[in-house]
């Protein structure tokens, strides 16, 4: 500051410097001095008069203190004092406004930031700045950043996308632990995110949407500061017409963290202007997820999202409340109902929905009450009526449940509950216009695309006087229609008019029996083809536009079951009494209404005035679709009508035999998959059994080797036994004895070969369960393989028929296509004035070939039916064949579990003979060596020798001939 005092008043004499000279003066200090301080002082006295000398600054010193940021970035003083002087040059503050005109204060601001961007570095620097941690630094630094954003954000944006690393470089701001400059970079970042896609994505994979709702969640929610309204604006900024950001916001699980902000109950008594104002923004951040003009499957999966976590329990807890303030209350209105706008979850959970009153009614009803009642908000009526559209929406069981409430056998007889039905009838028929229209148009929403209710609301009878008998609910609109003006209401004089020609259209499209019933009211043509004639005032044109809709959809929808009011007659009656012209011109008033086109645009009723409530936007989808085909019903002629009708109907007969082929053929291939399931179910049966068999054959192979062993080993014991005890003798011993002993051994012998008997039948037994399952398997195998040819057969005869098939459904639609062609022709030539003979006999020729090749086709397709007849019963005898074939695996399987059961008896015997053998042999050694003991002869040693010699031949005899086996 002494340096200032020096330049502005050093010389008390001499003349006084003007402003401009002083800003020169310190320009060129700061140009021209070395010393660090000097150039601080003056840059801090360029700060000083930054704010009252905006332009003179501003033109003389910014290219000075660019040059400052760039080569005096040591000194956090200066930089600090550099930004701030900038920032007061470009930004436009309060007291810059006050003193001079808004207008001029934002030109200058953005001639300097043109000025400051045009250097593209200047911007980088500024980026590179933001990573100082220097409060000095840092918050002047956000602040300048944002100024210049604000007047050229386009071009700001632009280079910081092109800046390496330069979005991630503010995205640190919202991690500073310094609320202020967290604040302003939240600010920055409204800035820089608003209308660029690609900035926004960059933002939310920086963990945009995790800090913003920490944030959120510190400051305490709808509770919060102005804080929490910021961060909500960028949240918006992030989320909207950014389907990208949008399914990351799904993905990472945020939706579930927006539930807390909903918590507001009865207890929360405080609504305070910035709570109003948060509540408000968290509305709409939800609407932007759910938004109709979003990918029905972005908006779908944020749906179930929303029910699964609880948010849409919340809002309607909000939507029930006391206290809650009008405007919060209309927008939680808006934002359930796009919640639950074609979610047919939350639509059944909307509909379970009660309203804490004694005794509790359906919030629904409660809703439709706040609609048909004149004195509520516009805004609020407009947003129920949208609530209710959106509960309609795709859901053809709440279209019944509204439907059945009007209904004789649904409808409260003591009186004590009102339901929707009756409150939307009383809606109709009240004297509030806005109620009327409201009404008509919440009921047809009731009837869209379900000709079921719409053939159910026409048994719904209405008692108008006592001692009158009833009229339906279809005459009564008509008769109110028909009345006009007659009736004193208030509001819009047509508005009535209009919502009920619109129900009426609604109910009458792709309904016939519904155009008999209006038909049969001899006073409703006339009525219409009058109010079509007359030449009336610009307000009527909308209401004769709609009567000739109306008429028009008589006349296409018309089945022709009354004979006065056929489709012909209707079209006479139209020329004689309208004109052709004029009745296409009259319909024509509807889309050229200014009121239509902003209908069309948006699901939501969001009119500025009760007066501009004309148009609902399905029924805009409706005119939009029918105001062609009427057109063309009225210009067609009875000829080309029946022909078109005879076209119609051959085609749907072959499109009913095409049908019914490929369904047979269909049912087919899932027979034949079947079979195939079968074969591959008993292949894999059978390789387990041959498994099985394999493992048994495998332990009885291993049981004979033990068996075998044993032998050997008993016969290498004998000689041993023998040798050891032979050299004894005893003399003295009594004949008796021996003679015993002799039968003894003689016994045993018996019972030895009896026991090897046994055992050889065994052997012999188990040989032939082994031949027998081998021959069994073969002839198992054979059958599977004659199987598998036959199915083979038939899988390339059924292949050979598809192909058949398909060449049949190629000629159909070649047909189709010429038939097609040939109806274009006519039509063409009826508009035209041809040579009447030769277009006649053209026209004629094609359809004798069209009609021969089709009978030629019905021909073909008959002898494709006995085919497949023909190929049904040869599957059927395949299938009795596989049946059977079936039958003698299971008895195989039978009898492979008996020769398992007679193995394993064989095995426990076998174990038995061996050890009776065992005792047997031992018993022999035994004897003989008492016999040696008592002192036998040597003539009987040796018959006993030979004995155990011929013993020991058999024995290897046996083992030989086992072997061999």
């Amino acid at each position: 500051m002494n340096f200032l005092r020096g330049v502005m008043g050093g010389q008390s004499a001499g003349p006084q410097h003007t402003e401009a000279e002083t800003i020169q003066k310190l320009c060129d200090r700061v140009a021209s001095s070395t010393l660090l301080d000097d150039r601080r002082n003056a840059v801090r006295a360029l700060k000083s008069l930054s704010k009252k000398y905006r332009l003179e600054v501003g033109s003389q010193a910014m290219e000075h203190l660019t040059r400052v940021l760039q080569t005096d970035r040591s000194d956090s003083e200066i930089i600090g004092y550099a930004l701030d002087t900038l920032y007061n040059i470009i930004s436009n503050d309060e007291e810059e406004v006050e003193e001079n005109s808004t207008r001029q204060s934002e030109d200058l601001g953005s001639q300097f930031t043109e000025i400051f961007i045009k250097q593209q570095e200047n911007v980088t620097l500024l980026l590179s700045l933001l990573e100082e941690f220097d409060f000095h630094v840092r918050w002047p630094g956000v602040k300048l950043l944002t100024a210049l954003l604000k007047h050229l954000g386009p071009q700001v944006q632009q280079i910081i996308l092109v800046s390496p690393m330069g979005v991630s470089r503010l995205m640190d701001l919202l991690a500073d632990s310094r609320e202020v400059i967290r604040n302003d970079g939240v600010l920055l970042l409204q800035a820089l995110t608003r209308s660029n896609g690609a900035i926004q994505k960059i933002v939310a994979f920086e963990n945009a949407f995790e800090r913003l709702l920490d944030i959120i969640t510190e400051e305490g929610n709808s509770d919060g500061g102005i804080v929490v309204e910021d961060c909500l604006i960028l949240l918006q900024n992030l989320l909207k017409n950014n389907n990208s950001n949008q399914n990351f916001f799904k993905e990472g699980s945020y939706i579930q963290r927006m539930k807390p902000w909903f918590e507001v109950g009865d207890e929360n008594s405080g609504w305070s202007a910035q709570k109003v104002t948060n509540l408000h923004l968290m509305l709409q951040l939800v609407r932007v997820l759910v938004s109709p003009t979003n990918p029905p499957g972005a908006t779908s999966s944020c749906q179930k999202a929303m029910f699964q976590c609880g948010l849409l329990q919340q809002l309607c807890t909000i939507l029930m409340a006391t206290g809650v303030p009008a405007d919060i209350l209309t927008e939680t209105i808006n934002t359930v109902s796009e919640v639950i706008r074609g979610c047919q979850v939350n639509q059944d959970y909307f509909a379970s929905v009660n309203a804490p009153s004694n005794p509790p009614r359906p919030a629904i009803v409660v809703l439709l009450m706040s609609m048909v009642n004149e004195r509520q908000p516009f805004v609020l009526r407009c947003a129920v009526l949208y609530c209710f559209q959106c509960f309609l929406y795709k859901n053809q069981k709440g279209q019944g449940e509204i439907v059945s409430t009007l209904l004789p056998s649904t409808i409260d007889a003591t009186g004590n509950s009102v339901s929707a039905g009756q409150l939307l009838c009383g809606g109709l028929f009240s004297t509030d216009s806005l109620s009327n229209w409201c009404a008509a148009v919440a009921l047809a929403h009731a009837l869209q695309e379900n000709s079921t209710q719409k053939e159910q609301l026409l048994r719904v009878q209405l008692a108008t006087s006592i001692g009158n008998p009833p009229v339906s609910l279809l005459q009564q609109c008509t008769n109110i229609l028909s009345q006009g003006d007659k009736i004193d209401r208030r509001g819009s004089k047509i508005q009535t008019r209009v919502g009920l020609l619109m129900l009426l259209c609604t109910w009458l499209s792709n309904c016939p029996i519904a155009v008999t019933h209006f038909l049969h009211n001899s006073a409703n043509v006339p009525f219409l083809t009058g109010q079509i004639a007359e030449n009336l005032g610009e307000e009527e044109q909308l209401v004769q536009g709609l009567c000739a809709l109306l008429l028009g959809i008589s006349i296409y929808f018309n089945d022709n079951s009354l004979e006065s009011y056929m489709k012909e007659k209707l079209k006479q009656l139209i020329e004689k009494r309208i004109g052709k012209e004029n009745f296409i011109e009259k319909l024509g008033f509807i889309s050229k209404h200014e009121l239509y086109s902003r209908a069309s645009q948006k699901p939501q009723p969001n009119f500025p005035s009760p007066e501009c409530m004309i148009f609902d936007h399905e029924f805009t989808k409706l005119v939009k679709e029918l105001e062609g085909v009427i057109t063309k019903a009225i210009y067609k002629s009875s000829e080309e009508d029946k022909k078109e009708e005879e076209v119609k109907k051959t085609l749907e007969q072959h499109d009913n035999i095409v049908t019914h082929y490929k369904n047979m053929i269909r049912e087919q291939d899932l027979q034949l998959e079947e079979l195939k399931q079968q074969i591959s179910t008993l292949k894999c049966q059978n390789e387990q059994l041959q498994t099985a068999v394999t493992q048994q054959a495998s332990q009885i192979q291993q049981h004979k080797d033990q068996y075998n062993l044993l032998k050997v080993q008993l016969g290498k014991d004998s000689p041993h036994h023998g040798s050891s005890n032979g050299g004894a003798q005893v003399n003295g011993i009594p004949p008796e004895e021996i003679g015993r002993l002799r039968e003894e051994i003689e016994e045993l012998k018996s019972n030895q070969e009896f026991l090897r008997s046994q055992l050889a039948e065994k052997d012999s037994l188990i040989e032939n369960l082994k031949s027998s399952q081998t021959s069994r398997d073969t002839n198992e195998a054979t059958a599977s393989a004659r199987d598998s040819e036959q199915i083979a057969e038939l899988k390339q005869e059924l292949a050979t028929l598809k192909s058949q098939l398909n060449s049949k459904s190629v000629e159909i639609t070649k047909l189709q296509t010429e038939k097609q062609e040939l109806l274009q022709k006519i039509e063409a030539f009826s508009q035209s004035v041809p040579v009447p003979g030769e277009s006649e006999t053209v026209v004629a020729a094609k359809a004798t070939d069209v009609e021969g090749r089709l009978s030629a086709l019905l021909q073909e397709t008959k002898e494709l039916k006995n085919e497949i007849k023909a190929l049904s019963e040869e599957r059927t005898a395949i299938k009795e064949q596989l049946d059977s074939s079936n039958s003698t695996i299971v008895i195989l399987q039978n009898e492979k579990n008996q020769l398992e059961v007679n193995i394993t008896d064989s095995k426990k015997e076998q174990d038995d003979l061996l050890v009776l053998l065992a005792d047997q042999d031992q018993k022999i050694l035994s004897l003989k060596h008492k016999l040696k003991e008592l002192g036998h002869p040597d003539e009987e040693e040796d018959e006993l020798e030979s004995i155990d010699q011929d013993d020991e031949d058999d024995e290897d005899e046996v083992d030989n001939n086992q072997g061999d086996n």
